[in-house]
């Protein structure tokens, strides 16, 4: 019986479980919720390490079919070991409570990026992007597995560049010919949005699908709209069975005809018409040539394999250092070309001289550049601008440059860019381990004046961390009760999850 695709099913309220301690795991506050679960930021207390903790919904956990769903998705998304998926750490039951506890990705949605952009991104991030969501693609193809709703949502793109794919509830598992869908009727199939075709007609679905969803987002992505639109899903729905999108050529002719071409390929109604698998979509990408993409990934693929791309260790892999550096590159290349005409300006006033200036002025390696920390952040043309050009390419100079170069006194505006690029600031330098920092730039946010309770009360959650990782007890005390009564101007995600965190460790006792 072929599943109807927009049927819904009836709801009730959850009960709010933040504040709870299951087994290893100290609910902080809830994040969100879906059509079986809802999902909690949560602490393993054992690790010191923040997580997402999945629920089941209770009245789907009295029906035996729903749970056994339920582990199966923690089941096929446990086998994706991949740098660009977001990874399951356990799954289980405690006191009737079935869960799935994933990895935390500190950051934000491809969506929050676009809406507060208000524009779509530039080639090189967005290429960028395409290709870590493919070569997650490529690797749950390999396992037979299929996502089903890519969108931009389930994109998540953490601050140091990473992007992962998450949210494999609607996957489709296929054994040896058969479809085991972990999905049946209530449970909304996808996103009408960024449905493929044959999702929309209850068809049988393979990789060629999650192929188009990733075009629908990557044409929003760069278009700064989704290519089909309308005020139900149905209508929606229609226009993607029927419908041509607007060639981004003419919607963005700044865009490369090739990137264009890749999408408007993934985007072919028929199946056969489209990519047939996402490493199709890695090597048609690796025939670009984009301004800041840089040559590293555009190796031959012969003999390829996702295994390649699997963190061990070392932290970031190539492909998530990607999306971290494009800006940085494009930096580099402009002071090069600066760099480069001084010399030859100077060797032909005087040969001599020209030759040192050019051994003085020489361009640093990447690697080199980015352990001295001396990159030249360029001016952009707004507050910002510049505050998210430092989003995509961290760096204590980059999140200073907000203030240097549109000072916060100037007008509102830059004050308040400023002021969140000082609370990203005292993130960076706790990442970076640097605590005096952190807790300098803290107290200046915690000291500003009284009407500007977000950053008064971002700064005090700050200096509480700074103070818990210096096992301060005293000093966390101080400040939790003012954190508290101010807590409905901490906006900061990362802030919030860590004042959960001391909230719980401080009233357990543990200190």
């Amino acid at each position: 019986m072929t599943q109807a695709p927009f049927t819904a099913m009836a709801t009730h309220p959850e009960p709010d479980l933040s504040g709870r301690r299951l087994g290893d795991y100290q609910l902080l506050r809830r994040l969100g919720r879906g059509g079986m679960a809802e999902v909690y930021l949560a602490e393993q207390l054992s690790l010191r390490r923040q997580v997402a903790f999945k629920v089941l919904k209770s009245n789907l956990a009295l029906d035996a079919a729903y749970v056994r769903r339920f582990h199966n998705e923690a089941q096929a998304a446990a086998k994706l070991v991949h740098a660009n998926i977001v990874q399951i750490h356990e799954v289980g039951c405690i006191d009737g409570t079935h869960f799935i506890v994933q990895e935390y990705v500190a950051g934000q949605n491809l969506k929050q990026v676009l809406v507060r952009r208000g524009s779509g991104l530039e080639a090189a991030p967005a290429a960028n992007i395409i290709r870590q969501v493919a070569a997650a693609l490529h690797k749950a193809a390999e396992q037979k597995i299929i996502h089903r709703d890519i969108k931009p949502e389930n994109i998540m793109l953490a601050p140091s560049g990473e992007v992962k794919v998450a949210d494999f509830g609607l996957a489709r598992v296929v054994r040896e010919g058969e479809a085991v869908n972990l999905t049946e009727i209530g449970i909304t199939m996808g996103t009408p949005l960024y449905m493929s075709p044959e999702q929309v007609e209850g068809k049988d679905v393979d990789p060629r699908s999650d192929i188009y969803s990733l075009g629908v987002t990557s044409y929003q992505m760069l278009a700064g709209r989704p290519p089909f639109d309308g005020e139900t899903p149905l209508a929606i729905a229609v226009q993607h069975l029927r419908n041509e999108a607007i060639r981004l050529e003419t919607l963005r002719p700044d865009i490369p005809s090739g990137l264009c071409r890749i999408v408007h390929k993934m985007l072919a109604k028929n199946p056969q018409d489209r990519f047939q698998k996402p490493a199709d979509v890695l090597k048609e990408l690796r025939t670009l040539t984009i301004t800041g993409l840089g040559e590293e990934w555009q190796n031959d693929l012969a003999g390829w394999s996702t295994t390649e791309m699997v963190t061990e260790g070392e932290g970031r892999t190539e492909a998530t250092q990607m999306l971290a550096t494009v800006l940085i590159e494009q930096k580099k290349l402009r002071a090069q070309r600066v760099r480069w005409g001084l010399a030859a300006l100077c060797m032909i006033l005087a040969l001599p001289l020209g030759v040192g200036i050019a051994y003085l002025t020489r361009p640093k390696p990447l690697l080199s550049a980015a352990a001295s920390n001396s990159l030249q952040v360029p001016k952009l043309q707004s507050a910002k601008l510049q505050y998210y050009d430092a989003f995509f390419s961290p760096s204590e100079e980059a999140w200073k440059a907000v203030a240097k170069y549109f000072p916060p006194t100037a007008n509102i505006d830059n004050q308040l860019w400023s002021r969140r690029a000082s609370r990203r600031l005292g993130e960076y330098y706790l990442n970076q381990g640097d605590l005096e920092n952190a807790l300098a730039t803290y107290k200046s946010l915690s000291g500003l004046e009284e009407t500007a309770q977000e950053f008064r009360v971002g700064g005090l959650a700050g200096e509480a961390i700074v103070f818990d990782r210096r096992n301060q007890d005293k000093e966390v005390r101080d400040r939790l009760p003012k954190i508290k009564e101010q807590e409905m101007y901490l906006v900061d995600d990362f802030l919030k999850g860590e004042v959960d965190r001391l909230t719980a460790k401080y009233a357990s006792g543990n200190r």
